[in-house]
């Protein structure tokens, strides 16, 4: 049976087109069914564009769940996600609630996406907040996973001590690294240094069933020396945000430099396809979005500006989340670090 992702069609900030293009990529490379939700007349207009006929191309497994009202980027949560019923998100996670679809992506307002996921979705039994989970690229290649990267802008040490475990779940389960090294992030990578917060983490990781190798630092990020970064989701927004407006800058460089220098042909052809190998290890769409790790089932969350090959990837996370059954994994794995804590 093909997994089924239900895509809010109306959340980004270039909507529908961009989600429409991206699931019918999904639906022809990923085998998947995807239920578009949203203006159904807009989403209509973009499949034909597309060269799509509809009610459904044989060969896709595409369909349209209408959904009448749109929570913008501008809207207050709070009141959105409560008034805002027919709302396509709202929609798309009741889908998933209902046993309709495996999975939700989202690229809409960030925090209406997760505050629905965790209304309409609800959370694990052991899980206290679910964290957001971001991969970066390093260079060796291999990505970090950097969690929470903004579900949670203040945390206790507990909370920090779930990421840990959801984020090496998702790393062994989802990346195929075999004992995740776990690391903190902190100032500094001598135990006295941070917060108390930092401090009291630590010693809580050091008793949880992870691959605990201590504090690291902002420049670790992207090494490769870990596998998972725990951070409140305070820190760990400003690192994405920081991260995302490095990599963009040094990306508009190098086009720049590329441009002015005069090369030879040869060199200026290997210039040109450096710059392109380099600009794809750090492209964010091609780690698609950021799972909700700790709620009860799959959210994956967009930046609102995703190009089509990001929703497309997206919906690739999604897919392999339901297959890895990783809240499953996750539900078990902190149970059992409750239970021993209590024995």
């Amino acid at each position: 049976m093909l997994t089924t992702i239900a895509v809010d069609a109306m959340g980004g900030d270039n909507a529908p087109a961009i989600e429409v293009e991206g699931a019918i990529q999904a639906a022809r490379d990923l085998r998947v069914k995807i239920l578009l939700v949203g203006q159904e007349e807009k989403i209509r207009a973009e499949l034909v564009r597309l060269g799509v006929p509809f009610p459904r191309e044989k060969r896709l497994h595409i369909e349209i769940v209408p959904a009448s009202e749109i929570i913008s980027m501008d809207d207050p949560v709070a009141q959105s996600v409560r008034r805002k019923r027919d709302s396509s998100i709202r929609v798309a996670a009741r889908l998933v609630r209902e046993g309709q679809a495996h999975g939700l992506v989202s690229a809409g307002n960030t925090g209406a996406v997760m505050a629905t996921s965790k209304l309409v979705l609800g959370t694990l039994p052991s899980v206290d907040r679910p964290a957001l989970a971001g991969i970066f690229p390093t260079v060796k290649g291999r990505g970090t996973v950097l969690l929470d990267v903004g579900a949670n802008a203040e945390c206790k040490p507990q909370h920090l001590r779930q990421f840990a475990i959801m984020g090496a779940i998702y790393s062994r389960s989802i990346l195929g690294v075999r004992n995740p090294r776990v690391g903190l992030m902190s100032i500094g990578e001598e135990e006295a240094k941070g917060t108390d917060l930092i401090r009291e983490s630590a010693q809580l990781l050091k008793s949880a069933p992870i691959n605990f190798v201590g504090n690291v630092e902002g420049r670790d990020v992207f090494k490769g020396d870990v596998d998972v970064i725990v951070s409140d989701g305070f820190t760990g927004n400003v690192i994405l945000k920081t991260s995302e407006g490095l990599v963009e800058a040094m990306m508009s460089l190098l086009k720049t430099e590329l441009g002015q220098t005069v090369v030879s042909q040869v060199g200026g052809m290997l210039s040109v396809s450096a710059f392109r190998s380099v600009r794809k290890r750090l492209d964010y769409s091609e780690f698609g979005g950021a799972p909700l790790l700790g709620c009860r089932q799959i959210s994956v969350i967009c930046h609102g500006s995703s190009n089509t090959k990001a929703i497309r990837n997206a919906i690739r996370v999604a897919k392999e989340f339901h297959q890895a059954q990783l809240n499953e994994r996750i539900e078990a794995d902190v149970n059992l670090l409750e239970t021993t804590k209590n024995l």
